[in-house]
């Protein structure tokens, strides 16, 4: 049996056991030369690639010179009934790969309805480390980074994203938001208002030909940005209470 239950209510999954499995693998969050020498084994080997959007994982496969790859879309709106389906083909046998758009599945990304559903079913899960720009950004950006909070992303209405700024200031440990580029003017003109001098970093472009990292006072930044409107993938981290 795949699914042994030691204690009441405890599921575990053997890793010898020969049945399918799932591995979900983190993708590149701009340069493709991010992709590691495991990844491309594993969807080499899968039987089934489920993709975010099996258009942009085309062009992975492709660069990759991976062909003749079963496609299957599993996101947001489907996720929740075709996770089963695709969970029974690997009680069958079947060596499921699961790729997000960007970085690593389940975090701010779909993915996780995929995993519960192979738990529930004693169907083993790896997981295989790589890319990731909430950490990427944490690291580049200085900031301190022995405990942090991240945050997803940052609410549309602008009452809640005004309350989550709010909270992010009053946290001892660094705060890390995804922001669209079209609202970045807006969320900073908020942190000016609650606490121009508190320091923030907007990292943008991660790993991509135009990275940049723009460190500076809320104040600061919010001024340069309303003069200088950004393109493209922007990560936002806004320095803890009290941290040195």
């Amino acid at each position: 049996m795949s699914r042994a239950r030691p204690f009441p209510g405890v599921s575990a999954v053997n890793p010898l056991d020969p049945s399918g499995l799932i591995q979900l693998v983190a993708t590149p969050i701009g340069n493709l030369g991010d992709i590691t020498f495991r990844a491309a084994e594993s969807i080499r080997q899968a039987d089934i690639v489920a993709c975010e959007d099996t258009r942009h994982s085309r062009r992975l496969l492709e660069h990759l010179g991976i062909r003749e790859k079963e496609l299957v879309a599993l996101h947001d709106h489907n996720e929740r009934y075709r996770a089963t389906a695709l969970v029974d083909r690997v009680k069958d046998g079947a060596r499921l790969v699961y790729l997000s758009d960007a970085g690593m599945p389940g975090i701010s990304d779909p993915g996780y309805r995929l995993v519960n559903a192979a738990h529930e079913a004693g169907v083993r899960v790896e997981v295989l480390p790589g890319p990731c720009a909430v950490v990427t950004a944490l690291a580049g950006s200085g900031m301190p980074s022995d405990a942090f909070f991240f945050g997803g992303f940052l609410s549309v209405k602008s009452g809640r994203r005004t309350r989550e700024l709010s909270e992010s200031l009053e946290r001892r440990e660094t705060s890390i938001f995804y922001e669209s580029p079209h609202r970045l003017g807006g969320t900073l003109e908020i942190l000016q208002r609650l606490a121009p001098d508190r320091e923030v970093c907007v990292a943008r472009e991660l790993t991509k030909r135009f990275e940049t990292y723009h460190r500076g006072s809320a104040a600061e930044l919010s001024v340069y940005f309303s003069a200088h409107p950004p393109k493209g993938e922007i990560t936002l981290l806004i320095r803890g209470a009290g941290k040195d």
